[in-house]
């Protein structure tokens, strides 16, 4: 006789929960980043607090403190200042992340900067 074990489906359900919280966190935090207020269930939703260019340059800007915050950990690793050598490399593999994603937004951006310049023609 087999038996069935009904918390297995509980538990992948309850994973997927996690997961769908923290993703749900994940862009709560960007939005807050952004200083982007959710639009309201009543009435029209309220225009953006800042344009794309203020928020590409925020954007930016916050990718260039991460890199120089793991530069700084690198030197001081150098020096002895630091000891914990996970803590350097986790911030290394943050500032890469980073700046691999703002690539590939400056990727996208790029391309459809070039669709809309063909569509002239």
């Amino acid at each position: 006789m087999t038996t069935i074990r009904p918390t297995s489906g509980l538990q992948d359900i309850l994973a997927l929960r996690q997961e769908v919280l923290a993703r749900s966190q994940a862009l709560k935090d960007v939005r807050d980043a952004a200083g982007v207020q959710p639009a309201s269930g009543s009435g029209p939703s309220a225009p953006p607090v800042a344009d794309f260019g203020d928020t590409l340059g925020h954007a930016l800007q916050q990718v260039s403190a991460v890199q120089q915050r793991s530069s700084d950990m690198q030197a001081a690793y150098e020096r002895g200042e630091v000891t914990d050598i996970a803590q350097v490399m986790l911030a290394r593999q943050e500032a890469g992340v980073a700046f691999e994603a703002t690539l590939q937004v400056r990727n996208k951006l790029l391309s459809a900067y070039q669709d809309i310049m063909r569509m002239g023609s």
